[in-house]
């Protein structure tokens, strides 16, 4: 008989985990809603600090430094408990009730931005759909089992569709369907929501909303949430919208902020061509030419790793909170 440890949050909820699975993995099984995206060790959202307690490492912590290591951080998704563990973290009221379950979908459509993005739009059951939070993402199951994460482009709506921002990867091979072979009316399955991308009860005075390539999909999905708090009559915060792309034929679609009304929104691109009347440099560098004081904001920030990294580091010392920064890290798998 496996032998169970008693897992200590810092809000004083706690739970139980044998010794072979990580910690994560157990609070998802019980229900305890832990910060996470990518599961593998890249992200580093589900970066903790360990308290007290023995823990082991089960898969390589790739988001990890060493004076992460040496001050006691641990990636929750890749270590399991050798004892009764506490750990510096909260769980997340809010996905209280979103249960992840693998459901069929069918291609509703597709629709090619660019050469290198494809907006799919899959219909799920009418009485087997997706109960979701705008932000999350789930994984698609193709052909042949291929599996691939993909973040949903809009917020939950009566139709129950589940809109995808697709960026083609060479030789991919779930890139090579969407790309080549994929028509309406494919059945898939997707599995989810899963990830902690989702936008917060507690609104801050100022909302920065970072991206980079098709990590606008999951802030498209935050602004649509906006938008119904604002028709809602809540009172908004300062908003502002940085999308950052390499070149200008990379943008593949307007920002969708116009029907929320007081939204700055800025394309920037890292290496434009001659004749680029917009900004440049990276959406981090256009943050802090922007703000002089981030003490009273939150930032969500979703794109490359790099970008998450660099923009984390350079907001962070800047003066934005630690625990206001929100990020999904997009890890690219062929």
């Amino acid at each position: 008989m496996t032998q169970e440890h008693q897992i200590l949050l810092a809000n004083g909820r706690k739970f139980s985990a044998d010794a072979e699975t990580s910690i994560l993995d157990n609070a998802l099984r019980q229900g305890v809603a832990l910060e996470h995206s990518c599961k593998n060790g890249r992200c580093g959202v589900c970066k903790t600090q360990l308290l007290n307690g023995q823990t082991e490492v089960l898969q390589h912590e790739e988001n990890l430094q060493e004076a992460d290591k040496q001050a006691g951080f641990i990636l929750t998704c890749c270590r399991k408990a050798l004892a009764n563990v506490e750990i510096d973290a909260e769980d997340l009221p809010e996905l209280q009730g979103i249960q992840t379950k693998t459901i069929p979908a069918r291609i509703d459509s597709l629709e090619f931005l660019t050469s290198s993005v494809v907006q799919v739009v899959l219909r799920t059951p009418p009485n087997n759909t997706l109960q979701f939070l705008p932000g999350q993402y789930i994984s698609v199951i193709g052909p042949n089992g291929v599996r691939r994460a993909y973040s949903v482009a809009n917020a939950p709506r009566a139709d129950h569709k589940i809109v995808l921002h697709i960026k083609k990867v060479e030789q991919g091979v779930l890139s090579q369907y969407w790309f080549e072979q994929a028509r309406v009316n494919d059945l898939l399955r997707l599995e989810g929501p899963m990830g902690t991308f989702f936008l917060r009860d507690q609104l801050p005075q100022t909302l920065i909303l970072l991206a980079t390539g098709t990590g606008l999909a999951p802030i498209q999905a935050l602004l649509e949430k906006l938008q119904a708090l604002a028709q809602q009559g809540c009172t908004l915060p300062k908003i502002a919208v940085y999308w950052g792309n390499r070149h200008e034929q990379d943008i593949y679609c307007e920002l969708p902020v116009q029907h929320i009304s007081g939204v700055e929104a800025h394309l920037v691109l890292s290496r434009p061509k001659q004749g680029w009347a917009g900004r440049t440099g990276y959406v981090q560098q256009a943050v802090l030419q922007d703000f002089g004081n981030l003490q009273n904001a939150a930032v969500y920030a979703c794109g490359s790793g790099s970008m998450i990294a660099g923009a984390k580091a350079a907001l962070l010392e800047a003066g934005l909170p630690s625990n206001r920064f929100y990020s999904d890290a997009f890890v690219s798998t062929n």
